[in-house]
């Protein structure tokens, strides 16, 4: 009886604070619910660091279940996990059906309010060959592929990925802004200045960023905020 007291003592010091599955789609990660959030991220670097020849260099999207967590505790998760790895997360998965559905809905409103202050917003994929002409700024809802190509008068909003070509500020107009979730475009133009970049599509930088003109040339920067607060519209 002894002895079987002492394995369960073992047994409990042994108790994995963190489980980890991977799949083709991504990776999940269940957490202790009853540990410290500091434990977590101990047993969660201890972990990846450890491992980090198995997991390699690769991109994945991560759910994390098990517990409540904030978006600062979810932001730690993911630096811990970058941190002591190759690993790129490149989203996180959420599974609470009802927060989704007031995110969509809150995405949904503000795409509304652009619409209304801008005039135009296109939902859906631009492929080779396809257009996109506004008289004023622009919010696309999709990707803008290779060959494909879209101008505006005022800035163009891109909530996927840019891969073909845009010009902003058609009307001379340097001051506009092209955004894009992940950026690698043919041509960027705003105004009346111009950037090739290539067919290759090589990403510009990971996540959403914003191009516009500083010193007469095309730069391209990361965005650390919501963007969509960041931009005049008028």
């Amino acid at each position: 009886m002894r002895q079987e007291t002492g394995s369960r003592k073992e047994g409990s010091k042994l108790k994995s604070r963190v489980v980890i599955k991977s799949s083709k789609s991504g990776m999940s990660i269940i957490l202790d619910p009853d540990c410290t959030f500091e434990e977590l991220l101990s047993d969660l670097a201890a972990k990846f660091r450890e491992n980090a020849r198995f997991w390699g260099s690769v991109q994945m999207a991560l759910i994390l279940e098990g517990r409540e967590l904030t978006a600062g505790e979810e932001f730690q998760i993911v630096n811990t996990i970058t941190e002591n790895s190759s690993v790129e997360i490149l989203c996180l998965i959420d599974n609470d059906a009802q927060r989704i559905e007031r995110c969509e809905k809150a995405l949904n409103q503000k795409l509304m309010e652009l619409s209304y202050r801008t005039g135009q917003f296109y939902r859906g994929d631009l492929h080779r060959g396809e257009s996109i002409d506004s008289e004023a700024s622009i919010v696309i809802i999709g990707d803008v592929l290779h060959g494909a190509r879209v101008t505006a008068r005022g800035n163009i909003i891109i909530l996927g990925t840019l891969k073909g070509t845009v010009h902003a500020g058609i009307s001379g107009n340097e001051e506009a802004v092209v955004v894009a979730l992940e950026m690698a475009p043919l041509q960027i133009k705003i105004g009346s200045v111009c950037r090739q970049y290539g067919d290759k599509g090589k990403r510009l930088g990971k996540g959403a960023m914003t191009a516009c003109v500083e010193n007469s040339t095309i730069c391209t920067k990361a965005i650390k905020k919501s963007f969509l607060n960041m931009i005049n519209f008028n």
